[in-house]
């Protein structure tokens, strides 16, 4: 019921970012917080995630310590469906002091406890936790470079291992664990702001004198009185039938000279400036190309038809000329599948402008890391209220090709593309369900998916749709003949497929680099803020799409081909295949997925990025050749 309420607050939440965010430093609910000597820490809980299996659990799936009663915090949209399930923690902290050997709880396994827990050691699954709104990293120091760890985000459950000469593999919990909270001291205060969260897991197997007793325990391994912490046992804690686990903790702190501003450095610089860069070149070296083929194309080829056939006098010279000016009384008539088009351009606008909107707001800090979910949240609602504009596109397009019922290209627009999506989305979610992962999206939450998309999508798309409709209707530079032309027969690099496909190898070349990072991001488990690199990728990408087109469009109508709306849009979205392909390749370099459920789900949302990727980059290809086509025909001179 707490996720269900909240989605309520998550489109005034996004309001308020949006109104608000550029009056104010700090966004809503990532404002610092000082603590002085004594406060209480909240430590929290977050799922349980494995970079194996790409299926998060709730924590307490797993017989952890428990709190006296379990609170679900709220949650935004997009946390909900990153399947983060944020809970309160037995874990107590105090500003300023210090513990070593603190007893949490002591638990004792049967089978079925002892069986999930290998499970999940097994699947390499690690636990998340929030101090202050920071993820808990795990520090390991690179081997090379000594004073710059590398950080590890959440800590694993057990491992693996052989113990005393035993040559069979047994299983050992995480049960010790030592927190280092660094907090950044205020000069003119006595107030801190906390600046790091992290920990070094230990398995130990716990011994205590006598009975055990739940008032006043004492530990033989560990003494907090004369700071003999558990990091000097040799007897790790091994996970079995009837095990006894007591769980343990310590509490360091650490003034750092790191600033409240800077915390979020150590986790988002974690990958190689200099390879992004070589991205960068690598894409501009592959725009320059196109431009300089797009630049001769228009500024000598096209300008040298143009000045030859206006000086055609006579209508026999005029028939003695070959090239794109023949084909003018057919090149603008309307494609076959005409409906179609005008759907998937206005989808393309949508996602083209949801895309804009969000990198926009993601260079300008909005959607940080410490804002939860929030970029997945923006995303959705971007999408929602981009809807006016898919509706406005697609009539625009519909009235051109003398369409008359607008209200099905309208229905068309707002329910093909997200109905598609919804019902691989929905086989996806029903497999998770199935696993009883926390990934899998409550009904509260697919109602709130339902309402956001026929409650203001679909409106949205009809009062676009109804304002394109009431528009004059764009003319064409040139006639269209009654009676079709025949197309001559094409030479073997004319072929259609062939030159979608080629057409599609260069936008993905323009992207393929940075789309790693993108690829890591998602399904290793790591942060992706380089929204500056992302925003030139996507610069890159349009100008890229839209230059492509336009070459194989001119070489296309100089054959005497002028079947170009749907090939124009194919060609630059041909560029979706490269990159699922891509994925193919690395699903099976990369990760280390084994079992079937998150294979299926790796495709699955990888099918959907690829048919959206496909939507997008064709409608810029469509736009850029319908440009060109009403440009060099409105320049020529047609008896």
């Amino acid at each position: 019921m707490a996720r269900s309420r909240s989605l309520l607050l998550t489109i005034c939440t996004i309001l308020a970012i949006l109104i608000h965010g550029a009056h104010s430093f700090y966004l809503p609910g990532v404002a610092p917080q000082d603590f002085f000597n004594g406060a209480e820490l909240t430590v929290k809980v977050n799922k349980l995630t494995s970079i194996k299996t790409q299926l998060p659990y709730s924590y307490y799936t797993l017989p952890f310590c428990t709190p006296s009663k379990i609170v679900d915090s709220a949650e935004n949209l997009g946390e909900v469906l990153r399947g983060d399930r944020i809970e309160n923690s037995p874990y107590t902290f105090k500003m300023g002091d210090a513990k070593m050997c603190n007893i949490l709880c002591r638990k004792t396994l049967d089978a079925k406890t002892a069986k999930a827990f290998k499970e999940k050691i097994d699947d390499e699954y690690r636990v998340n936790m929030i101090l202050d709104n920071l993820p808990l990293v795990v520090p390991i120091q690179r081997p090379d470079q000594e004073s710059l760890p590398v950080y590890q985000l959440g800590y694993h459950v057990g491992l693996k291992g052989q113990y005393s000469g035993s040559k069979e593999e047994k299983y050992f919990i995480h049960n010790h664990l030592s927190f280092i909270v660094k907090y950044h001291k205020d000069m003119q205060s006595d107030s801190a702001r906390i600046v790091g969260f992290e920990v070094k897991p230990f398995s130990v197997k716990h011994a205590y004198e006598g009975k055990w007793s739940d008032e006043n325990p004492r530990l033989t391994t560990c003494d907090p009185h004369t700071r003999h912490t558990v990091v000097n046992s040799n007897t790790p804690q091994e996970v079995e039938d009837k095990a006894e686990i007591i769980f343990t903790y310590d509490v360091e702190f650490q003034d750092s000279d790191v600033k409240w501003a800077s915390r979020w450095d150590a986790y988002l610089l974690m990958t190689d400036d200099q390879i992004h860069w070589f991205s960068i070149v690598n894409s501009l070296m592959i725009v320059l190309f196109l431009s300089g083929m797009v630049a001769m194309i228009m500024l000598r080829t096209l300008y040298r038809d143009i000045s030859k056939y206006n000086e055609l006098e006579t209508q026999e010279e005029a028939q003695e000329e070959t090239g794109w000016k023949l084909v003018h009384g057919d090149v603008f008539r309307p494609p076959s599948n005409s409906d179609l088009l005008c759907v998937y351009v206005g989808t393309g606008v949508q996602f083209f402008g949801m895309i804009l909107v969000t990198m926009i707001f993601a260079i300008l800090g909005f959607l940080s890391p410490s804002n939860r979910g929030g970029l997945m949240t923006a995303m959705l609602l971007l999408w929602v209220f981009m809807g006016i504009f898919a509706g406005y596109a697609s009539s625009r397009l519909y009235k051109m090709f003398k369409g008359s019922e607008w209200k099905k290209i309208a229905l068309r627009t707002a329910v093909m593309f997200p109905g598609i999506v919804s019902a691989i989305f929905f086989v996806l979610n029903a497999l998770i369900w199935g696993q009883k992962s926390s990934g899998a999206v409550p009904f509260g939450t697919m109602f709130a998916l339902v309402f956001l998309w026929f409650g203001i999508s679909v409106p949205l798309v009809f009062v676009g749709s109804y304002i394109g409709s009431k528009k004059p209707a764009i003319e064409d530079p040139v006639k269209t003949n009654k009676i079709p032309r025949q197309i001559p027969e094409q030479a073997w690099y004319m072929n259609p497929a062939f030159s979608i496909l080629i057409g599609g190898i260069l936008p993905f070349g323009a992207v393929f680099i940075e789309l790693f990072f993108i690829l890591t991001s998602i399904w290793l488990n790591q942060f992706y803020y380089i929204f500056g690199f992302l925003f030139l990728v996507f610069a890159i990408l349009i100008v890229t799409c839209a230059e492509i087109t336009i070459v194989l469009c001119y070489f296309q109508l100089c054959s005497e081909d002028y079947l170009w709306w749907w090939r124009s849009y194919l060609t630059s979205g041909s560029s979706a295949l490269y990159l699922f392909l891509y994925a193919t390749f690395y699903f099976f370099t990369k990760l280390e997925i084994t079992k079937l459920v998150s294979g299926a789900l790796y495709f699955g949302y990888m099918l959907i990025a690829s048919y959206a990727f496909f939507v997008l980059t064709g409608t810029i290809g469509f736009y850029a050749c319908f440009w060109f086509t009403r440009l060099i025909y409105s320049s020529v001179k047609i008896d």
